[in-house]
């Protein structure tokens, strides 16, 4: 960290309940040399990885299908939302971390990913990088029924649908999740399932 526009940073943990939510105090340098002091809170719960798992024989895609309750709260009426296979890295690296994620909640054992980008989701207020990978997958990698971590309480739906529909569920708004559209949009645009 060797930003010169902040200095006396102060952080105050808040709660430790699910993930670790933290109050930063600090002095701010605005561009015309004033300094005044800000308060901001940042979610802390790691860092994680996604992977768009793509057939180009069948043209295609794994998703996956789970109840996210912050998005029932703010409308989406069952809760329910499509999303590409992710996970928190834990102590993992985002490698190993998305060819475990992929066979806990798919049952499809890949072993060749390929990282494709990092991106920040919600840099206002989390403090997650999110790690983008694709990888192709054929039947025969199909080594259990996925659905998740029984003791992680996940419930998870696996999905094998045509890229040409899960393209119009994103632009029909079924696919609200922003990992997923970004993954979709780069399977479109570079053209992976030909």
């Amino acid at each position: 960290m060797g930003n010169s526009k902040i200095k006396n940073i102060e952080k105050e943990v808040l709660s430790t309940n699910w993930y670790t939510l933290n109050k930063y105090t600090y002095d701010f340098e605005l561009k015309n040399g004033q300094w005044i002091k800000q308060e901001r809170e940042a979610y802390d719960r790691g860092n994680g990885a996604a992977i768009l798992l793509y057939n180009k024989d069948k043209k295609t895609v794994v998703l996956t299908k789970q109840f996210r309750m912050p998005t029932y709260v703010n409308g989406n009426k069952d809760g329910f939302m499509i999303e590409a296979c992710a996970g928190l890295l834990d102590d993992n690296n985002p490698e190993d971390c998305i060819r475990k994620e992929t066979e806990e909640e798919t049952g499809f054992r890949v072993k060749n990913v390929n990282k494709i980008m990092e991106a920040y989701m919600s840099p206002g207020s989390v403090t997650e990088i999110l790690y983008y990978f694709t990888a192709e997958y054929t039947d025969d990698m199909k080594v259990s029924e996925g659905g998740g971590v029984i003791s992680e309480t996940e419930d998870i739906e696996v999905l094998e649908m045509p890229f040409s529909e899960a393209l119009k569920l994103m632009s029909t708004g079924e696919i609200k999740d922003a990992k997923t559209i970004m993954l979709l949009q780069y399977a479109q645009i570079n053209n992976l399932l030909g």
